[in-house]
């Protein structure tokens, strides 16, 4: 029998099945869309569903999942085509085993693509072979591993070729090296162009529904990531209430692509962390602390070497791994309810490797997302690395941990570090209630002598902060790091109340303390835009415009006060002009981003 193959067109927004049942030996092939079902899927023997060029599943049913069948469905993704490099990966698919559950996934399940449907088993290498091939496509399965709830480095579990990782748990898996042109798809985008990328085709049973993962108490970590064959809204999983058993945190192996080793000693690599904040924000992104500087502390100018710049991570793209943290005994759940139609490449969603192009029928118009207001200090540290740290402002957020925004330093070993100290304990994210008058503490171990140069790579939503300024007690001092760096000999220990983050100086007579006059921060929780006069400067008046210039509010003679509130509930999203005159005519203008987006988690 001739199999049949059924070419699917399909938009969320238009329609959708309630469920779908694909017969034997029927081929369906979705291009370029979104395929929503809203209750289950049943695929017949030697049924194949094809997801192409971006094309994603999504599926609404609540509990666990009621898919049935053997056949299978078949979605690419790319990783690193390097094979000293790894990715973290968690599978869209398990094996075909009959069953009404999830099924377990191995590296068995992955396969060389050769044309928009037909695709080769690939090789899987024993344990003691190191380095994976493009073509024809061989993988090394001494480096396939999972972590689950450990508190060490030894709790790392090989897994190797075995169908032993269960739905949800993440697994490390380096690329391959060489070359594979072959464009299953005809959009001019190969499996293995020999540098970038490299092309897998995931074959088994669709995921789908909830899926529960382990976590432990202090800080235990696990590997996970999206489970599903769709984006996954990151921001709704790690804040979702019922996921409270973690920290609400991501993290985000990066690895130093010039360094060819396969010897644990030598690799240069860490985590970034991804604080999500609110459901509709984008996020705050903090690099790994790897990347390398020359001998004279100047950023090192090979463009290969070191971090990547921030990572889009709001929507996860199919296959993503990433690591989380528990504070307490439990589980956290991926659900449905988190799953999100969003093409990988886009503003907001990126695979740790080069993007690939879009295709031209999968654009997607951005949603108005108001970004964090924070800045990043980058710390150079002794001249070989550097640590990236993130301040952000948030009105709801304490002096202490806070679930979704403080992150935790899960890079321990490196011998010179400095973090964020809070409750005891080392952060590379922390977000506070800005106040003028707080001082936030800084932690810094040295095992011998070492320098550490602090500066203010960027800031964002925050044009009217004029200074920043690292105190040091060693001789009770105020450096300016928004204008420039400032570079502090340090003996070996560990130090918590050496340094601290400023925004005011108290060390007057210098252009470098004059103090900011104003303050304008909007409050969109509260809905509340706030003006702080420091100085008690005297002003006429206080007016918002839009983006078209037509006067929203405006209040004349204010009286003298150093703290002004203006509700914005009553205007939309958008951008607007913040205009201050003072009473001798001169003017203070700053853009201000009103959100009203829903932070309510369902």
């Amino acid at each position: 029998m001739r199999s049949k193959i059924i070419l699917v067109s399909i938009f969320v927004t238009i329609q959708g099945f309630s469920q779908v049942y694909i017969g034997s030996n029927t081929q369906v092939y979705v291009k370029n869309q979104l395929l929503y079902v809203k209750q289950n899927i049943d695929l017949a023997s030697n049924s194949n569903l094809y997801l192409r060029n971006n094309s994603q599943l999504i599926q609404g049913t609540s509990g666990l999942s009621t898919n049935t069948g053997t056949g299978v469905l078949s979605v690419y993704q790319e990783g690193t085509s390097d094979n000293f490099d790894y990715n973290y990966w968690c599978s869209p698919i398990g094996n075909t085993v009959l069953s009404s559950t999830n099924n377990n996934f191995g590296i068995s399940l992955l396969y060389q693509p050769i044309s928009a449907t037909l695709s080769n088993s690939a090789s899987l290498l024993p344990l003691g072979s190191y380095d994976g091939l493009a073509n024809p496509l061989a993988i090394a399965s001494h480096w396939v591993y999972k972590l689950t709830a450990a508190n060490n480095y030894s709790q790392w579990v090989q897994v190797g070729s075995t169908l032993t990782i269960a739905p949800g748990e993440g697994f490390t898996m380096k690329g391959t090296s060489g070359i594979d042109n072959t464009d299953p798809e005809g959009t001019g985008i190969v499996n293995n162009p020999g540098t970038g990328a490299q092309r897998y085709d995931f074959r088994g049973k669709p995921n789908d529904g909830n899926i529960t993962v382990s976590v432990g108490a202090g800080n235990a970590a696990t590997l996970t990531g999206n489970p599903y064959p769709s984006a996954l809204h990151l921001n709704a999983f790690l804040l979702d209430p019922a996921n409270n058993a973690a920290a609400g945190i991501a993290y985000f192996w990066q690895q130093d692509k010039n360094v060819n080793s396969h010897f644990l000693s030598a690799y240069r690599g860490g985590y970034a962390a991804y604080a999500p904040v609110s459901l509709g924000s984008s996020g705050i992104y903090t690099a790994a602390a790897y990347r390398s500087y020359n001998s004279d502390g100047t950023v090192n100018a090979n463009p290969s070497t070191g971090t990547s710049a921030a990572v889009a991570r709001k929507y996860l793209p199919i296959g993503q791994g990433f690591v989380i943290n528990g504070v307490s005994n439990g589980a956290v759940t991926f659900k449905n309810s988190h799953r999100i139609f969003y093409p990988d490449g886009g503003s907001f969603s990126k695979f740790e490797k080069p993007v690939k192009a879009l295709s031209t029928n999968m654009k997607v118009k951005d949603e108005a997302v108001t970004p964090v207001s924070h800045f990043k200090m980058n710390v150079i540290v002794n001249k070989e690395f550097t640590r990236q740290l993130a301040l952000a402002f948030i009105p709801e957020a304490t002096d202490g941990v806070d679930r979704g925004i403080d992150a935790i330093n899960i890079d321990a070993a490196l011998p010179n570090d400095v973090s964020f100290w809070i409750d005891n304990a080392n952060y590379v994210i922390e977000g506070i209630d800005f106040d003028l008058s707080k001082k936030i503490p800084l932690s810094v171990k040295a095992e011998t002598d070492a320098t550490f140069k602090f500066y203010i790579s960027e800031i964002i939503n925050l044009e009217g902060l004029k200074h920043v300024y690292i105190y040091d007690s060693m001789d009770m001092s105020y450096h300016d790091i928004k204008n420039e760096s400032y570079e502090a000999q340090v003996g070996k220990g560990k130090y918590t109340d050496r340094f601290k983050i400023s925004f005011t100086s108290q060390t007057l007579g210098t252009d470098d303390n004059v103090k900011p006059d104003f303050y304008i921060i909007q409050d969109n929780k509260n809905q509340v835009l706030k003006v702080l006069n420091i100085n008690n400067v005297i002003l006429k008046s206080f007016t918002l415009f839009d983006i078209n210039g037509q006067i929203v509010l405006s209040e004349n003679d204010l009286p003298i006060d150093q703290d002004y509130s203006f509700s914005t509930s009553d205007l939309s999203s958008g951008l607007y002009i913040a205009a201050l005159i003072r009473a001798d005519g001169s003017r203070v203008h700053q853009k201000v981003i009103i959100s009203k987006s829903d932070n309510r988690i369902d």
